[in-house]
C-alpha cells in the first residue's frame, strides 16, 4: 500500500504574498480546511508545509502556506504534487478503497487472471476501471456490486464478473 495520497496540483500563484492556485484532486471540495499539512513533492523528496491559510476562487483552491511569503517563493512550486501521509487520509467505510491502494491489482473472472487494473475514473454514476490486457484492447468495467465481485487490497486481486456484452 501506498504511504502518501496525492490531492492536488499547484498550477499557479496568486498576488504577491505567496499565495497558489491549487488544483483539488479531493472528492472533498472543503478538504485543504481539514489538514494542517501537506507535503509538496519537489524531485522526489516530500517537503513538509503547515497550512496557513484556504479560500477559494471559483472551483480553485487559493492556499497559503507558512514559509512561503512572496511570490518568488511561490514560483518554485509551481507544477509541483500536492500530498498528504495515509494517516491524514479520510477514513473510508468497509466496501470503499483508496484508488492508489487498487491500481496495479491483477483482476480475474474465476480463476482466469484477465489483465492489471491500470486506471479508474468516473463516469456517471459509477466509476470505471480500466483493465489492461495482452494482445487485446483495454477492458472497462463498471464499479458496481454486481461486476466487481470480490477485492483484495492486501493481495491486489480483484475478482469480476464480466457481463457478456463488455467481453
Amino acid at each position: 500500500m501506498v504511504d502518501y495520497f496525492e490531492i492536488g496540483h499547484i498550477d499557479n500563484t496568486h498576488g504577491l504574498k505567496g499565495e497558489m492556485k491549487v488544483r483539488n484532486y479531493s472528492n472533498n471540495q472543503k478538504r485543504f480546511e481539514e489538514l494542517k499539512n501537506i507535503l509538496v513533492d519537489v524531485k522526489g523528496d516530500y517537503i513538509e508545509y503547515a497550512i496557513e491559510n484556504v479560500r477559494y476562487q471559483k472551483d480553485i483552491v487559493l492556499l497559503k502556506l507558512k514559509g512561503i511569503d512572496d511570490i518568488e517563493q511561490a514560483e518554485k512550486l509551481k507544477g509541483l504534487s500536492i500530498y498528504i501521509k495515509r494517516e491524514d487520509a479520510q477514513k473510508l467505510n468497509d466496501d470503499e478503497y483508496y484508488i492508489a491502494d487498487l491500481l496495479g491489482s491483477e483482476v480475474y473472472e474465476g480463476d482466469q487472471l484477465i489483465g492489471i487494473l491500470e486506471d479508474i475514473f468516473t463516469a456517471g454514476a459509477a466509476d470505471v476501471y480500466v483493465i489492461k490486457r495482452k494482445g487485446k484492447d483495454d477492458l472497462l468495467l463498471p464499479s458496481l456490486a454486481s461486476i466487481i465481485l470480490e477485492t483484495d487490497v492486501e493481495n491486489k486481486k480483484i475478482k469480476v464478473a464480466i457481463p457478456e456484452g463488455l467481453r
